[in-house]
């Protein structure tokens, strides 16, 4: 045995390594969260089966499918990019978890991008569940791929950056209470599943400004008729995402 062979080597991993161990630490403790896998799972489920198969609302021609699949895709980035992200670093926050992780090796833009990360890697297994589903109530979905991880990806930026500002400037019980109380006006207002056309002319045009509304008429667009890139819809949602991260970077409260 030669000497030095067991000699201790400090210092912090590399930086890669400890961001993507973040990152699979708040998956896990996402995807063990009751209340988060409400949100992010049990209600799209739901929502997506019952109005697909109860005549319920009217969703205009062809099968509710057709029309429900892409908004309830959009709640789904919702759900887990803004409430539910929202929730869990503001209760994080008031613990002092953001704190003592700030303090680490892992420097606070790392912890950003593991939270990133993780809201991504649960954003897929909402999309191959929800997919899978709507498949299985008789789903036909058109259009380029590409405009839709598009869509999906400048979507999860906008609500991200709106519930980081969220939770890092409000309450721990404020943010739940908000968190909750915008996932169900958005769900409600936002075309998801009441399709846009039956509100008032005003009403439509406040409302066609919001992440959720581009989010969802942008998906529906592509996945039910076939269109295009929908250039318009992206340009709201890269303004929602422009100013919800700068805000949050301006804003954010790590105590």
């Amino acid at each position: 045995m030669t000497v030095g062979t067991f000699a201790p080597k400090p210092g912090a991993a590399p930086l890669g390594r400890m961001i993507m161990a973040q990152a699979a630490l708040e998956t896990k403790m996402l995807l063990r969260n009751g209340e988060q896998l409400l949100l992010t799972v049990v209600i799209p489920t739901l929502l997506l089966t019952l109005f697909s198969t109860v005549d319920i609302v009217d969703t205009g021609a062809g099968e509710a499918v057709d029309f429900l699949a892409p908004g309830i895709l959009a709640l789904a980035v919702m759900s887990t990019a803004f409430t539910g992200q929202a929730i869990a670093t503001g209760f994080e926050r008031r613990y002092g978890v953001l704190k003592r992780l700030a303090s680490s090796p892992l420097p606070r833009w790392g912890l950003m991008t593991a939270k990133t990360i993780s809201v991504l890697a649960t954003e897929i297994l909402q999309i191959i569940l929800l997919t899978v589903i709507a498949f299985t109530l008789g789903w036909s979905p058109h259009g380029n791929p590409f405009a839709v991880l598009l869509l999906l990806v400048l979507g999860t930026a906008a609500f991200s950056g709106l519930g980081l500002l969220m939770a890092g400037t409000l309450k721990a019980e404020a943010t739940l209470g908000a968190a909750n109380l915008v996932f169900i006006l958005l769900l409600v207002g936002g075309g998801v599943i009441v399709p846009l056309d039956k509100f008032p002319p005003g009403a439509q045009d406040v409302l066609g400004l919001l992440p959720i509304t581009a989010l969802s008429e942008g998906l529906r667009d592509v996945l039910q008729h076939g269109a295009g890139v929908p250039w318009g819809d992206l340009g709201i949602l890269s303004v929602w995402a422009v100013l919800g991260l700068a805000a949050a970077g301006r804003f954010f409260r790590w105590e």
